[in-house]
Order: C-alpha cells, then structure tokens, then sequence
C-alpha cells in the first residue's frame, strides 16, 4: 500500500512538472490542445519569456517523464518482488491511474483553472475569461479516461505477470553446479 501511494505521489508531481513546464516555460500553443478554446483563441503565440526559458522547461518536461517512468517502475517493481498477482497488478495500476485522474479534475480543473491565478500569471490575457464557469468543460475527456484505463491496467497487469515468475534457482550457483558435475575430474 506505502508503494501504491508513493507512486501515486510521484505521478501527481510529474502531472504538476509537465503543466508548469509547458504553461510556464516553453508555452507553445501545441502542448494546450486539452485547453478550453476560449482560452486558446485569447492566448497569443509567444516568444521566450526570457533567454534559456525553453531550455529549462524541457529540462522540466524530462524530469517529468523520468517521475512517470521511476513511478510504473516502482510499482511493478514492487509488485514483482512480493510476488503480486494479476489482480494486485490491476487493481494497484487502477488505483495509481484513477487518482492521478481525480487530481487532474480537483486540482488542474477545479483549483488552477477555475480557482486561482496560475493561468492569468502567464497568460494576462486570459483574466475575465478563466473562473468558475470553465469547471467540467472537459467531461468527456475524464469520462473516457476511466473508461480507457481499465484495459490500459489489464495491459500493464499482463506484462507485469511476464516478469512475476523468475527463474527458480539462481543462474550463477546453477552453471557451476553443472560445469563441477560434468567436467571436473572423477574423485578417486
């Protein structure tokens, strides 16, 4: 459970790394296509805010990445090494993926978008057009994503499984047994 929730953490922050990373530092207009087109239609294409902006956040962006895969790894990792089953794998990915959804919807929907000043801090443009109002303008997309994920974490299940089952006797003791049976010299 401690692990579950760890990589839940982890995904959360990585999900955070990669809005501030787009939103604050390369703000490119292609990385807002989930973005309400009001919002897009009132945000103007942008140079660098400053000299290195995009440099740093695409450093952002990779470590975001990085925090997505270090996350599934622990989780599998985990999961291989106390000897989870189908169902564990399923329910543990399940766990990680919904939560990570409920944390785009209350956090990024709920509070950035609607709540609080992260976009117009960016984007002055965007004052008067973002509030309360914006709430569950991407419904379907959350809705589709619940759906997509119970066999996106059938999917990672399965492939855990395949790493779930290891050899059972160590490889290095094995081929020394073999080799010192078959080709040392017979005892007088």
């Amino acid at each position: 459970m401690k692990i579950t929730i760890i990589a839940t953490l982890m995904l959360m922050a990585a999900y955070f790394l990669v809005l501030y990373g787009a939103v604050g530092f390369i703000q490119d207009k292609r990385f807002f296509s989930s973005a309400p087109k009001e919002n897009l239609a009132a945000i103007p294409d942008k140079k660098e805010r400053f000299r290195g902006a995009h440099i740093i956040g695409w450093l952002i962006e990779g470590i975001a990445v990085l925090m997505f895969i270090g996350a599934a790894v622990l989780a599998a990792w985990d999961g291989v090494r106390i000897g989870f089953g189908f169902w564990n794998f399923f329910v543990r990915f399940l766990v990680m993926l919904y939560c990570m959804e409920i944390y785009d919807i209350l956090f990024f929907d709920w509070f950035l978008l609607c709540h609080s000043n992260f976009f117009p801090h960016f984007y002055p443009e965007l004052k008067g057009i973002v509030g309360p109002h914006m709430f569950g303008y991407n419904k379907r997309t959350h809705i589709l994503h619940f759906l997509l994920y119970i066999p996106l974490c059938a999917v990672i299940a399965g492939i855990c499984m395949i790493f779930k089952t290891p050899l059972r006797r160590p490889v290095i003791p094995a081929i020394r047994r073999y080799v010192f049976r078959n080709f040392s010299a017979p005892s007088a």
